[in-house]
């Protein structure tokens, strides 16, 4: 799809590897929405790139269909959604104390990186499969960010890695069922990245972490996952695949 005049959304595009991929269709001429739950943080850089802030959270259905009303208002229906919205978090099944994971724990996790994913991403392809086709028969893309963790979880990412699993299932069945109507949809499963996350950690810890990599031997950096995601716009014949983004990184259980 060429993003020239196309309204693009981003979840989750605020801060981290959202923002910067915001950044990059913006570059590339999309219109686009910045979405999240920040709402301070997605007007500054909306107003960085040009865009439009909307305050979205994609766990609740009226907050995303109000956000993709603004932006529908402002930028016309939908073509692009890139889903960069999730939480992190790390707890082992049973604490060193013996009690149980908390369920709420498991639930809120998957809750928002799976269950919200989905949730915005019925609302904008209903919106996208409305709309005229472009070149080539093609109505909109949807990419989703999964992680390397979603294939080699570690010790105490049980919810973590499930929540980024599904979002990896998710693909392909997504990707047949929307095909009839123009709508690719791909997943990114980006390894160890500098996001405000890793950026917090001592220089030494963050050393650390880049030396399991085996090539390039550094943390990744945001701009070589939006590059990717420009490209997977851009490219019509990526559809129903997750690629992997983590020079080579296989995570050791620990």
């Amino acid at each position: 799809m060429d993003m020239q005049g196309k309204s693009a959304l981003v979840t989750g595009g605020a801060s981290g590897l959202g923002a910067e991929t915001a950044r990059r269709l913006a570059q590339a001429g999309a219109k686009v929405a910045v979405l999240d739950v920040n709402l301070e943080a997605a007007e500054q850089l909306a107003a960085e790139i040009g865009g439009i802030a909307c305050g979205c959270n994609i766990t609740d259905t009226s907050s995303v269909q109000q956000a993709l009303h603004a932006a529908r208002e402002a930028h016309g229906p939908a073509r692009i959604l890139l889903n960069c919205a999730g939480v992190g978090g790390a707890k082992r099944l049973v604490g060193r104390d013996g009690a149980p994971m908390p369920l709420e724990d498991f639930s809120r996790i998957v809750g928002i990186n799976l269950i919200g994913t989905f949730n915005a991403i019925r609302l904008v392809a209903a919106e996208m499969v409305a709309s005229e086709p472009l070149e080539d028969g093609e109505r909109g893309v949807i990419v989703m960010t999964s992680s390397a963790a979603a294939f080699d979880g570690q010790v105490g990412q049980e919810a973590y890695a499930a929540s980024k699993g599904g979002l990896n299932a998710l693909t392909l069945p997504l990707a047949r069922d929307l095909a009839q109507f123009g709508v690719r949809v791909m997943t990114i499963a980006p390894g160890l990245f500098l996001t405000p996350l890793l950026y917090k950690l001592p220089e030494e810890v963050q050393q650390s972490l880049a030396s399991s990599i085996p090539f390039p031997k550094r943390l990744g950096k945001a701009d070589e996952f939006a590059r990717l995601a420009q490209h997977v716009v851009e490219n019509l014949s990526l559809n129903g695949e997750v690629i992997r983004l983590d020079g080579a990184l296989r995570l050791p259980p620990r």
